[in-house]
């Protein structure tokens, strides 16, 4: 059996005592999927191939998500929200190990370098930190943490080391017998950080360009753009154009912009820069990987080709938006691409999922002056995506438009992740059972439940379980608004195009606090048809000028780059007030601003429904509420004895109420209760029973009345009363 992987997110720890000590934390369950005890190694595969020990994460951390610290993220080439695949890995005892550092840590002896090393998992390129790791077996001391204050001063902690080389080579512990000197970059070396070589593509495409889904039109137009370009240069001089190509590739992270490049470019010379990894050295040797990248694409009777990866890490954008002005290294990098361009015979093409994250001299003219946007896949590209990364593994009743229809917003990737997740729960299956593997329709299904989609990394997950619309009480409008408003559209999209008419924008659920109002939205997200993004108004609120437009900004890419999806708003009256009622500097106006010009500005939303709920409509500001925002406004009434009855029948499934307890009676009489009160009431109820008697097995009567005393309705009848007024006059 193969060793196990699994593809996580990448969080930044928060944790003082883990900073830069080399350790990454992963759910128990991770472990136990892995077959791992906590200390033991692990691989980290990112833009580069990094290790280190792994430990359990705090009680809360989300099962698909691996808390690191900023050098390990480095060393494997991520930054926060990525997707890192962890696996375990066999690690020797270091013989020896040599590092490089900085002129202030001369001073260290060969000992004090080992005793601060010591337990660390490391791979020669890899950046380690002087801060002891001082955490599980085999670890340093609190001494040495003195000795180094001593020697090197304040500065020790920050203080960072390069792993020239190590003897074995591959991945080692540094151990009490291994020799750690100090020498020199050893410049030229294979696995020196300092100058790393680009990386040249193999001769044939990973996959070939008919397997590109969801982007042949992409694909026919870059392979025309390279076949004039390369092979029919004098047909553009003939016309007085320049024969030169640039092309900025972007899309959503993980959509597979690299793939799509090397699948193109079959045939050519092809040459690839890693972005991440080159931005993350010195800016002398960053500049040196990127001159050793340019001078490789010699003369090739086909072409040549020169791919930078997430050109965003190589070139960000500088503090001032215009470009990495202050960074001179930048500069010189613009001239050597620039170069590049305009050689005969070669060719540039740089991809990034944050386009505007980039240095904007890079779209200059004589540079990436082309663009291709390679989009979100739908669900019939999921499908055949499925299809195509299950194509040789052996199945059973698999069904890749089910689960293309319950994974919105997953890319590529997302989707290598979950049958990688799917292919271990097979494997362990087919390993305990002592059978064939066989991956099922119900791995597929069970891995959903672990692997997040890159677009939704950086949004709270909206707690569902196994709610449906058909489980909501009563709610009869509410429901029905937001079945025609969200999937409808996802459903009948056909039913739109054939009226002429777009679907409805926005929903502003209202009505008084505790009468189901997220609750429908839950029950809504459940469908598993759509990416949500759920967030309290009151959360992108910053006292920081410009960083709550921001936040919104960002939340409404994220929805983009999800689509089909669902942004949920909750108490959105804390986000969009009144403009011009406010005493916060302006920031509460400028938010409305943002949001209004995200919800229905130049740049149409396509997919994306706002969800709106709040207790306090006549807060909102009504620029807010006209058609093409939340134009759909939904009262969401106190539950009638009605529905009073079914709250009760709902939230007493699982409890064992005696047969005195007339659940019709007791609906009767909660006149003011809300939705949350009713179940509460049960629960109060239980908790009465339990009090009664500790090995009880009924909920009587007597314990509803008892709860009755201690759950007291909280409905306002002016409020109630209030929102009812604004309902007819709305």
């Amino acid at each position: 059996m193969s060793t196990p992987d699994l593809a996580l997110t990448v969080r930044l720890t928060t944790s003082a005592a883990d900073a830069r000590r080399g350790v990454v934390r992963v759910h128990a369950e991770v472990l136990t999927a892995l077959g791992l005890r906590e200390w033991d190694a692990v691989e980290l595969i990112g833009a580069r191939r990094t290790a280190t020990v792994v430990a359990k994460a705090p009680s809360g951390t989300p099962t698909g998500t691996v808390l690191l610290d900023d050098v390990t993220m480095s060393n494997a080439g991520l930054t926060e929200n990525a997707s890192v695949v962890v696996a375990p890995v066999s690690v020797q005892a270091a013989r020896t190990v040599l590092v490089h550092g900085s002129a202030t840590t001369t001073a260290l002896d060969d000992t004090t370098l080992r005793r601060a090393l010591l337990g660390k998992v490391v791979v020669a390129g890899d950046a380690v930190s002087l801060l002891p790791r001082d955490l599980g077996p085999g670890t340093s001391t609190a001494s040495v943490s003195q000795t180094l204050s001593r020697t090197v001063g304040v500065a020790w902690t920050t203080e960072l080391l390069t792993v020239t080389s190590t003897d074995p080579a591959g991945i080692v512990s540094i151990q009490p017998t291994t020799a750690v000197t100090r020498g020199a970059a050893a410049r030229g070396q294979s696995n020196d950080r300092a100058t790393p070589e680009p990386v040249e593509a193999p001769p044939q495409p990973a996959i070939p360009v008919d397997d590109l889904v969801g982007v042949r039109d992409q694909a026919a137009k870059l392979t025309e753009w390279l076949e004039l370009s390369l092979d029919r240069p004098e047909l553009l001089r003939t016309l007085g154009a320049s024969a030169q190509l640039g092309v900025l590739v972007t899309g959503p992270g993980g959509v597979g912009k690299s793939t799509f490049v090397r699948a193109v470019a079959a045939g050519r010379r092809l040459v690839e820069i890693d972005g991440p990894s080159v931005g993350s050295l010195a800016p002398e040797d960053r500049l040196a990987a990127v001159v050793a990248a340019a001078d490789r694409l010699t003369d090739s009777p086909t072409g040549a080709v020169l791919l930078v990866g997430n050109v965003d890490a190589l070139l960000p954008l500088s503090a001032d938006g215009r470009g990495s002005a202050a960074d001179p290294v930048s500069t010189l990098v613009l001239d050597r691409l620039r170069q590049v361009v305009q050689t005969p015979g070669t060719v540039l093409i740089c991809t990034t999922s944050r386009p505007d994250a980039a240095d904007p001299r890079l779209r200059a003219p004589d540079l990436c002056d082309r663009e291709l946007t390679l989009p979100l896949p739908g669900s019939v590209e999921r499908a055949a995506l499925l299809e195509a990364l299950l194509r040789d593994v052996p199945t059973r009743k698999i069904a890749p438009a089910e689960i293309a229809l319950r994974t919105p917003g997953f890319v590529v990737a997302d989707l290598a992740a979950l049958c990688r997740e799917a292919a271990v729960r097979a494997a362990v299956r087919a390993h305990r059972d002592s059978t064939e593997p066989v991956l099922t329709q119900d791995d597929l299904v069970a891995a959903l439940s672990v692997i997040r989609p890159l677009s939704r990394s950086g949004t709270e997950e909206l707690a569902v379980g196994s709610l449906t619309l058909d489980d909501v009480g009563d709610m009869v409008e509410t429901k029905r608004a937001l079945t025609e408003a969200v999937l409808w559209p996802l459903r009948h999209p056909d039913s739109f195009a054939r009226l002429g008419v777009e679907p409805p924008r926005g929903v502003l659920l209202y009505g008084p606090p505790g009468c189901g109002k997220t609750f429908v939205v839950r029950a809504l997200a459940s469908s598993g048809q759509l990416s949500v993004h759920a967030v309290k108004g009151a959360e992108l609120m910053d006292k920081w000028v410009g960083s709550s437009e921001k936040a919104v900004r960002e939340l409404f890419r994220r929805a983009r780059d999800s689509a089909p999806s669902l942004i949920f708003l909750d108490e959105v009256d804390a986000l969009a007030p009144r403009r011009g009622q406010s005493s916060d500097s302006g920031v509460g106006d400028r938010v409305v601003a943002a949001l209004l010009t995200e919800m229905d500005g130049v740049e149409p939303l396509q997919d994306v429904v706002i969800l709106g709920a709040t207790n306090r409509p006549e807060l909102i500001d009504p620029a807010l509420l006209r058609p093409g925002r939340l134009e759909k406004l939904v009262f969401v009434p106190p539950p009638d004895a009605e529905a009073r009855r079914a709250i009760l029948a709902t939230a007493g499934a699982s409890v064992p109420l005696a047969d005195d307890v007339d659940l019709d009676s007791l609906a009767e009489d909660l006149d003011g209760y809300s939705a949350a009160d009713c179940a509460a009431l049960l629960r109060e109820a239980a908790l009465a029973a339990m009090r009664r008697d500790v090995d009880t097995a009924v909920v009587t009567a007597n314990d509803v009345a008892t709860a009755r005393d201690a759950v007291r309705p909280s409905l306002d009848p002016v409020q109630v009363a209030a929102l009812e007024a604004y309902s007819t006059r709305t």
